[in-house]
C-alpha cells in the first residue's frame, strides 16, 4: 500500500522521485510503470489553499459571483476600511451640524444644559443631581441611565458641551462600521456603501443629532453591533454587545430581553432564555425599584402618559383605557407615517426579516403612549430603531440568494439610497450646505457677549437657550423656576435667590419647559426684589441681584459659548427633558 501511494504522488516510498524530470534515476520515465507514473505526476492538482480561502466568511456572508452586477465594477475598499471611513465620514458631519447648532444658540438647557450638569456631576464624583430639572433633583430618577459616567473622564479633560456633542457624534458614527462590513461581505462592497450611508445618513440619527444630546447615543453602536452578531450567529456576541443597554434606559432592557428570545429561537435556547429574563427583570427593577427611589416625587414620572394607565381608575377603567390604546395602535396618521419612514428606509424589504421585530418593543410603548410626541418622526425617539431596521435589510440579502440577483440587487440598493438622500434634505445634516449655517447673527454674538459678562461658579436664572452657554461654569436654574407661589412679589421667588438672571425675549420655546407668561410673571418679581438691569440689547436681558460675591473674577472672553476657564466651583446640577417634561 505504501509502495503505491508513493506513486501516485509521483515518487517512491525511500523518497526519490519518478517520472519527473530531474527527479532521480527515472528522469526519463524509465521503469516498467515510468510512462503512468510521469502522466500522474504532471496532471493537474487541487489548488493549494491559501490564507484567504481559510479566512473567508461563514457560506451566508459570502455573496455568490454575480450578487452585484454583471459586469467588474470600481474598486472600492473592502468591508472594515470601507466602515471605518464611513465611520470618519459621518464623525465630520456629525460634528459639523451639532457644534454649528449649539454656536448658533439652537441648543437649550432642556436637554444639552441638563445632560451637561448630569456629566460634570459625574466627573467631580458627585451624583447626578438636577439644576435645570430643579432644584436638588437626581438625574437618575427621571430616567436610568449610569452609562453617562462613561464621559466624565473625557468631561474633566474637556470641560463644556462640546465634549458631549462630539461624543455623541463619534457613537453614533460608530454604528456605520458593523452594518457596513456585514453588508459588504453579504452582497458586495457597492451594497456595503448603500447600507453604510444609509445607516449614518438614516433619518432617526440625524434627528437625533440635530437635537442636542441624548442617552441614546450609547445604545445606538450597541445595537449595530448586536445585529451584525445576530445575523451572522454570534450568539455570545450579540448577547454582550446587548447587555450594556439595561445602562442606557430603563425601557431598553424590553429590547435585550427581545434580543434573548431571538437567540433561543435560532441559537442556544438556554444562553436566550437567560438574556430574555435578564432583559424583562432588568427593566421591571430600574422602573418599579430604582427609579422611584432616586425621584423626588418616588415614583417613575411617566406611567401617566401611558394609554393604558392614563385617566384610568379601577379594574374597569384600566381595561377601557387598553382597548382605546389597541383599537388606537395606529391612529391618527401620523403613527402610520412612523411605520411607513421605517419601512421606506430599507425599501420595504427589511420588514421581511426577523431581526427587524426586535423594533417592537420601542414601537409598542411609543405607539401605546397618550403622548403625541412619540408618535412622530421627529427628535430622538426613533435613533436607537435605525440600526436594527437596516440590519433587517442586510439578513433578508443574505437569507434570500434571489434578491442578490444583479438586477434585483441594483432595484433595492437604489430605492435605499434615493430614500436617504431625499430624507436628507430633510433632517438636520442637509445644514452643512445652508450658508445661514456658517453666518452668526447679531442676536447670538450679543448673548455670548452678555452671557461672558457672568462670573464663574455664579448662580444664574436663564432662559432655555441660554442655559447651555453657561452650565459648564456656573450653576444655572430656569427663570421660570419659582416657589410656586402666585403673584409677582418676593412670595414668587426660589428659596435660594440667583445672582444673575438672563432672559432671551427672542427664545422660541415659549410655552415649555418655560412659557412666555411664566417668564414675564418671573421678571417682574426678580425686579421688584431689587434686581437691575445690566444690560438690554437685541432681545437679552441681563439682570443683577442687590447681592453679588465679592472677589470672584468675570469670565474671560470666550468663544461661541465654549468655555476657556474651568470653574472656580464644583456645581452639581442638571435635569433634562424636551419640551418640558423628558420623554421615557
Amino acid at each position: 500500500m505504501n509502495a503505491s501511494m508513493g506513486d501516485v504522488r509521483g515518487g517512491t516510498p525511500d523518497g526519490t522521485t519518478r517520472g519527473i524530470p530531474g527527479g532521480g534515476p527515472a528522469d526519463a520515465g524509465g521503469g516498467p510503470d515510468g510512462g503512468a507514473l510521469a502522466t500522474l505526476a504532471l496532471a493537474p492538482r487541487p489548488p493549494a489553499r491559501t490564507r484567504s480561502s481559510r479566512t473567508r466568511p461563514s457560506r451566508r456572508d459570502r455573496p455568490p459571483a454575480e450578487s452585484t452586477t454583471g459586469r467588474p465594477g470600481p474598486r472600492l475598499p473592502g468591508p472594515v476600511a470601507m466602515g471605518w471611513t464611513l465611520c470618519a465620514l459621518f464623525f465630520s458631519l456629525y460634528a459639523i451640524v451639532s457644534v454649528r447648532r449649539h454656536e448658533r444658540m439652537l441648543s437649550a438647557g432642556y436637554d444639552l444644559g441638563i445632560f451637561e450638569q448630569a456629566v460634570r456631576a459625574y466627573a467631580h464624583g458627585h451624583a447626578p443631581v438636577a439644576g435645570l430639572k430643579g432644584p436638588g433633583f437626581d438625574l437618575l430618577g427621571d430616567h436610568f441611565h449610569p452609562i453617562l459616567a462613561l464621559l466624565a473622564p473625557l468631561y474633566r479633560l474637556f470641560p463644556g458641551p462640546l465634549t458631549l456633542l462630539l461624543a455623541q457624534a463619534a457613537l453614533m458614527a460608530l454604528a456605520c462600521l458593523p452594518l457596513t462590513r456585514w453588508a459588504h461581505r453579504v452582497a458586495g462592497p457597492v451594497a456595503g456603501l448603500v447600507v453604510g450611508c444609509a445607516t449614518g445618513a438614516s433619518w432617526g440619527i440625524a434627528s437625533a443629532i440635530g437635537f442636542d444630546f441624548h442617552e441614546i447615543a450609547f445604545a445606538v453602536p450597541l445595537l449595530a453591533f448586536s445585529m451584525e452578531a445576530l445575523g451572522r450567529s454570534r450568539w455570545t456576541a450579540a448577547v454582550l454587545w446587548a447587555a450594556p443597554l439595561l445602562l442606557v434606559k430603563e425601557d431598553l432592557g424590553l429590547t435585550l430581553a427581545a434580543v434573548g428570545l431571538y437567540v433561543a429561537w435560532h441559537g442556544p435556547r438556554r444562553l436566550g432564555l437567560v438574556t430574555a429574563v435578564a432583559g424583562v427583570t432588568g427593566t421591571a427593577v430600574e422602573v418599579l425599584v430604582l427609579l422611584p427611589a432616586a425621584n423626588p416625587h418616588g415614583t417613575f414620572d411617566y406611567w401617566h402618559q401611558m394609554s393604558a394607565t392614563h385617566s384610568a381608575s379601577g379594574t374597569g377603567g384600566m381595561v377601557a383605557a387598553a382597548v382605546h390604546a389597541v383599537t388606537h395602535l395606529c391612529r391618527p396618521p401620523l403613527k402610520l407615517l412612523l411605520l411607513a419612514m421605517l419601512a421606506g428606509m430599507t425599501a420595504g424589504v427589511g420588514p421581511r426579516s426577523p431581526i427587524t421585530a426586535l423594533c417592537l418593543p420601542t414601537l409598542a410603548w411609543r405607539l401605546l403612549s397618550a403622548d403625541p410626541h412619540y408618535w412622530g418622526v421627529g427628535y430622538h425617539y426613533s435613533a436607537v430603531l435605525m440600526p436594527i431596521v437596516l440590519a433587517g435589510l442586510v439578513d433578508v440579502l443574505a437569507r434570500r440568494p434571489e434578491l442578490r440577483a444583479p438586477a434585483t440587487l441594483r432595484r433595492i440598493l437604489t430605492v435605499v439610497g434615493l430614500f436617504a438622500l431625499v430624507t436628507t434634505a430633510v433632517y438636520p445634516l442637509h445644514d452643512v450646505v445652508l450658508p445661514s449655517t456658517w453666518r452668526t447673527s447679531a442676536h447670538v454674538r450679543t448673548a455670548h457677549r452678555l452671557a461672558d459678562r457672568i462670573p464663574n461658579g455664579a448662580t444664574v436664572a436663564a432662559s432655555n437657550r441660554l442655559a447651555p452657554l453657561l452650565t459648564d461654569r456656573a450653576t444655572v436654574s430656569l427663570v421660570c423656576q419659582g416657589s410656586g407661589a402666585p403673584g409677582t412679589g418676593r412670595a414668587a421667588l426660589p428659596a435660594r435667590l440667583p445672582a444673575w438672571v438672563v432672559v432671551d425675549r427672542t427664545d422660541p420655546t415659549t410655552k415649555s419647559p418655560c412659557s412666555t407668561t411664566e417668564t414675564t410673571r418671573m421678571l417682574t418679581a426678580y425686579r421688584a426684589d431689587g434686581y437691575r438691569t445690566v444690560a438690554d440689547e437685541n432681545g437679552i436681558l441681563l439682570l443683577r441681584g442687590p447681592f453679588h460675591p465679592a472677589g470672584v473674577a468675570m469670565a474671560p472672553g470666550r468663544i461661541r459659548g465654549a468655555s476657556r476657564v474651568r470653574p472656580d466651583a464644583v456645581v452639581v446640577g442638571g435635569g433634562r427633558s424636551a419640551r418640558g417634561a423628558e420623554q421615557p
